[in-house]
């Protein structure tokens, strides 16, 4: 392969997940979530999706893929203990958020279908 059709391959995959977030914030809204960051990034970590209801703070994970059980199943013990540490990082830049529930979710999306894993897993999990 090219170094320009890699380069075209990786702009493809970066819309993709673009769509995919949105579409997946745009699923929590719905659902009454308020969105408080997109690709939240600090040190050791990422998440994709913040979102928040009431005493509720969900740290989403969103994997745009062909099918939605390789989205779900794409999430790694890697990926959580990013996404956790990201999570621990988010909070701590927000402490009037301390004392609010934490949930782990993983969005999946394939196409214009979206799968919601909500607690798909916790700290001590991994």
């Amino acid at each position: 392969m090219s170094a320009r059709g890699g380069t075209a391959g990786r702009i493809a995959a970066e819309r993709q997940g673009r769509r995919a977030e949105w579409l997946a914030g745009l699923w929590l809204s719905l659902r009454g979530f308020q969105i408080l960051a997109r690709r939240f990034k600090a040190a050791g970590g990422e998440i994709d999706l913040v979102a928040r209801r009431g005493r509720l703070l969900v740290f989403a994970e969103v994997k745009a893929r062909p099918r939605l059980d390789d989205g779900v199943f794409a999430v790694t013990a890697c990926n959580r203990r990013r996404v956790e540490a990201a999570g621990r990082a988010f909070v701590a830049r927000h402490p009037r958020l301390a004392g609010f529930a934490m949930r782990y979710d993983i969005i999946a999306v394939a196409g214009w279908r979206l799968r919601h894993a909500p607690d798909a897993w916790r700290e001590d999990d991994v």
